[in-house]
């Protein structure tokens, strides 16, 4: 009896091992596909034309997305700035005040919801805020609508930081006299500083390739950016129209803005990993 009950446990063991090793192996292949084909396909369309020049018509040569590039980083970076202040001032009090209240876990639940959020409804709800109070579509509603998608990644990413930090360190600082807030700035976040700038880099990454926010709030534009307050060119949608239309030359520059998003977002994970790495490497 015993034997058949090692048997059959040795059996299921080998079965989900040899599923979970080809459900990996299916993972890797279709990634490495996907970034093949965009880099194959991408990589040619490249050149200093396509970071310099507008888009031209179809038909016409030369042309490029650089009102695109633009405004893909303008947004980006003001949605950066909207979300990380908060999320880092939101993270800090979920840490260090509201680990136990009716608030704090209010406001930690309701993160976490958001984490999960389908980006389109995010779009939709700054739409019905912003685009049809104001009347015309902006690079304000699209930084908006990232900053939402960016804030409760950086809020629980902050807290978990935080947290990891030993009590007994805040206990020695406040010990000698230190201000709680002096004991914050000097200690706390300073012990947690990569961990806080890996979930920054995170939220940056999971924004960086969001379409549907910009589809209802910044739409796109032809032209250079004149101000903010204005539709906005930006790669993703740029991407999606481009892609989605008849014309040869187009699509090739869809490729394009395709191969750069792709790289960006695997820069800014590999860039999030060594800081992380570098950081608990430390003693």
């Amino acid at each position: 009896m015993l034997n058949s009950r090692t048997f059959r446990r040795q059996f299921i063991n080998r079965f989900v091992l040899i599923i979970s090793t080809l459900a990996a192996l299916l993972g890797i292949v279709m990634l490495v596909w996907i970034l093949g084909d965009v880099v194959l396909r991408g990589f040619g369309v490249i050149n200093w034309n396509f970071f310099t020049e507008l888009p031209v018509p179809p038909g016409e040569e030369g042309g490029g997305l650089a009102n695109a590039i633009i405004g893909t980083l303008v947004m980006t970076i003001a949605a950066a700035l909207m979300a990380v202040p908060v999320g880092v001032m939101a993270g800090t009090y979920l840490s260090e005040f509201g680990k136990h209240n009716l608030f704090g876990r209010l406001v930690r639940s309701l993160s976490d919801i958001l984490v999960s959020a389908p980006s389109i409804v995010v779009g939709v709800f700054v739409y019905l805020i912003m685009v049809k109070t104001m009347g015309h579509f902006s690079g304000w509603a699209g930084s908006v609508s990232l900053a939402i998608l960016m804030l409760p990644v950086v809020i629980r990413t902050t807290e978990e930081m935080l947290r990891l930090v030993p009590g007994e360190m805040r206990e020695s600082a406040l010990a000698l006299g230190a201000p709680y807030w002096n004991m914050m700035m000097n200690i706390v976040f300073r012990a947690a500083k990569n961990g806080m700038a890996t979930g920054i880099m995170l939220a940056v990454a999971r924004v960086a390739g969001e379409t549907a926010p910009l589809l209802f709030t910044a739409m796109n534009s032809p032209y250079w950016m004149q101000s903010m307050n204005e539709p906005m060119a930006n790669l993703t949608v740029t991407l999606f129209n481009y892609a989605m239309s008849p014309y040869n030359d187009w699509q090739e520059l869809a490729w394009g803005a395709a191969f750069l998003i792709t790289v960006s977002v695997l820069c800014v994970n590999i860039i999030t990993r060594l800081i992380l790495s570098s950081g608990r490497s430390k003693p």
